[in-house]
C-alpha cells in the first residue's frame, strides 16, 4: 500500500484545529424565534405536542422575546390567535388584533428586536384556511385584498418585517403596492415562497388553533415532489417585490433550500418546523439521541444548504449553547 501523501486527518487532530477550518458555523444571530400570542392575562399555557413552546399572553410574549434579546437571538417572528374567529378572518387584519398589539407592546419593550409579522389568514377564520371561502374553494383574488389589510396594519403597529405565508398567487405584490400607498415602502416582505403541504406542520396546528375544519391545503401550498416549482414560485415572488426568501420545512427541503440558493442572491430563510422540533424532543426525551448535539447539527445542516436565516422553536436553547 502506497504511503499517503493526502491525511486530511491532519486538520481533525484537535478541537482548536477543527474549529480553524469549519465551513458553516452557527451564530444566535442566525435564528428567528417563533412566538404564538394570545387574548388573556397571566397566560403560559404548554403546547403538549411541542415540550418548551407556549401560547402566551402579551405580557408573556414581551418577557420571551426580551428573554431572546439578550441571548443575542436578533428576530421574533409572531402568530395571533384570537378570541374571535370568524369566515373572513376579521381579527387578521383589526388595528387592535391580538398580533397588531403584541407587535406594539414587544417594539415598546424592545425596540431593536426584529419584529416579524406572520401574514395568514388560518389562524383567524372559524373554517381554518388561508383565505376566505367560495363554496368549499379557497378563492385567491378575494382573499389578496385581506392580506394586504392585515399586512398594512402590522406595518403600522411598528412590524419590521411582513411575512406572508398563505401561498396565495399575486400575494407580494398586492402587499407590496398596498404597504407602498400607506408610506411603508422601506418595510421588507420575507415571502414564504416555497412553502409546501407537509405532514410536520401538525404540532404547530394545535399551537395555532389553525387546523382546517374540511379537507387540507394541498390546493394551495406546494406538492412535496416538487423542487422546479418551488423555483418558479421564488421567481414569481422576486419580481413582485420580496426582499427575502424562504423555505418551509426545512429538514425534508434542504435539496430544495441548495436549489434557491444557488439560483437567487437574495437573503434566505428556512423554516424549521414544529414537527421537526417535536422529533428531536421526543427523541431527546427517551434518550435516543443526545439532544443538544442533535439540535446543533440539525441547525447547522440548514444552513450548510444554504440558509442564512433559520426560524426555529430551538433558538434560545441553541443560543444559549452558542
Amino acid at each position: 500500500m502506497a504511503h499517503p501523501v493526502h491525511r486530511p486527518r491532519r486538520l481533525r487532530r484537535s478541537a482548536a484545529l477543527r474549529d480553524m477550518v469549519r465551513e458553516t458555523r452557527l451564530s444566535p444571530t442566525d435564528f428567528i424565534y417563533p412566538l404564538f400570542v394570545v387574548e388573556g392575562r397571566d397566560v403560559r399555557r404548554p403546547i403538549s405536542s411541542m415540550p418548551g413552546v407556549f401560547n402566551f399572553s402579551l405580557e408573556h410574549a414581551v418577557k420571551e422575546a426580551k428573554l431572546a434579546k439578550s441571548l443575542g437571538v436578533p428576530s421574533v417572528i409572531l402568530f395571533g390567535i384570537p378570541d374571535h374567529k370568524d369566515a373572513r378572518g376579521t381579527q387578521a387584519y383589526a388595528t387592535d388584533g391580538i398580533v397588531q398589539r403584541a407587535i406594539r407592546e414587544i417594539k415598546a419593550a424592545e425596540p431593536d428586536l426584529q419584529v416579524i409579522a406572520d401574514v395568514c389568514l388560518c389562524e383567524y377564520t372559524d373554517h381554518g384556511h388561508c383565505g376566505v371561502l367560495d363554496g368549499n374553494h379557497v378563492a385567491n383574488d378575494a382573499t389578496l385584498p385581506l392580506l394586504a389589510q392585515m399586512a398594512v396594519t402590522c406595518a403600522q403597529a411598528g412590524a419590521d418585517i411582513i411575512a406572508p405565508s398563505d401561498m396565495m398567487d399575486g400575494r407580494i405584490g398586492a402587499i407590496r403596492k398596498a404597504l407602498d400607498e400607506v408610506r411603508h415602502q422601506d418595510t421588507p416582505i420575507m415571502a414564504y415562497s416555497a412553502k409546501y403541504a407537509s405532514g410536520f406542520y401538525g404540532p404547530f396546528r394545535e399551537a395555532a388553533q389553525s387546523t382546517p375544519q374540511f379537507g387540507d391545503r394541498r390546493g394551495y401550498q406546494m406538492d412535496p415532489g416538487n423542487v422546479r416549482e418551488a423555483i418558479r414560485e421564488t421567481a414569481l415572488d422576486v419580481e413582485e417585490g420580496a426582499d427575502f426568501i424562504m423555505v418551509k420545512p426545512a429538514l425534508s427541503y434542504l435539496d430544495v433550500i441548495r436549489a434557491l440558493r444557488e439560483n437567487f442572491d437574495l437573503p434566505l430563510a428556512a423554516y424549521n418546523v414544529s414537527g421537526e422540533y417535536a422529533m428531536l424532543k421526543a427523541a431527546g426525551q427517551n434518550g435516543w439521541v443526545d439532544y443538544e448535539r442533535v439540535m446543533l447539527e440539525v441547525l447547522t445542516s440548514i444552513k450548510r444548504a444554504g440558509a442564512d436565516l433559520v426560524i426555529t422553536y430551538h433558538a434560545l436553547e441553541a443560543a444559549k449553547l452558542l
